[in-house]
């Protein structure tokens, strides 16, 4: 079973996150925002993972050091579930349409984390969630993964839409990336021999 536990507390944030990567696509959120539950809820359900989130945040101030530190502890607990990533597809790429919002997601589980992304959103919030944080999260997550990713909008207006395409999008390509190969299953996807 690929599962992993991470635990972090800091002055700002205190996280308890729980993964496995061969789930159903249940969840228990509790983020301290709204949307951001919204979000990681539809995340676990699309990428198959079973997910449990549960953080207490200085949201007083804001929702970034929440957003950014679950991203960080998502990406910690996915690297470690992943274990030494032999069998791994790897690869992945997911273009996603969310009503007028069309996004390209694109990942290499590669040991070294690296992101782009390219976002265009007008509005600032969606409810209670600054929607500059979405590029926050999965910077926090990419790095922490080790993982490449690539996060273009290809289209879309409704700043909803877009936000929901990214997770969705991001949680397909991880799904597939993450599948094992039966035909491999005990090699690494690697000419270096390791990932």
């Amino acid at each position: 079973m690929r599962y992993a536990e991470i635990k972090r507390k800091t002055n700002e944030t205190d996280i308890e996150l729980k993964i496995e990567l061969d789930g159903d696509g249940s969840s228990k959120i509790n983020s301290g925002s709204a949307f951001l539950d919204h979000m990681l809820t539809l995340f676990a359900k699309h990428g198959k993972f079973t997910l449990e989130v549960n953080c207490k945040g200085d949201t007083e101030v804001d929702f970034h050091h929440t957003a950014e530190d679950i991203g960080i502890c998502l990406g910690q607990a996915f690297c470690k579930a992943l274990g030494n990533k032999a069998g791994i597809v790897r690869y992945a790429d997911t273009t996603l349409p969310m009503d007028e919002a069309l996004i390209l997601t694109a990942l290499d589980i590669s040991g070294r984390g690296y992101f782009a992304c390219d976002l265009d959103i007008k509005a600032d919030k969606v409810g209670d969630f600054d929607t500059e944080l979405a590029s926050e999260f999965w910077q926090a997550f990419a790095i922490n993964a080790g993982c490449t990713l690539h996060i273009r909008q290809l289209a879309g207006n409704n700043a909803h839409h877009i936000i929901e395409g990214v997770f969705k999008s991001c949680a397909r390509s991880l799904r597939r990336a993450a599948e094992i190969d039966a035909r491999f299953a005990s090699d690494i996807p690697s000419t270096k021999g390791v990932l």
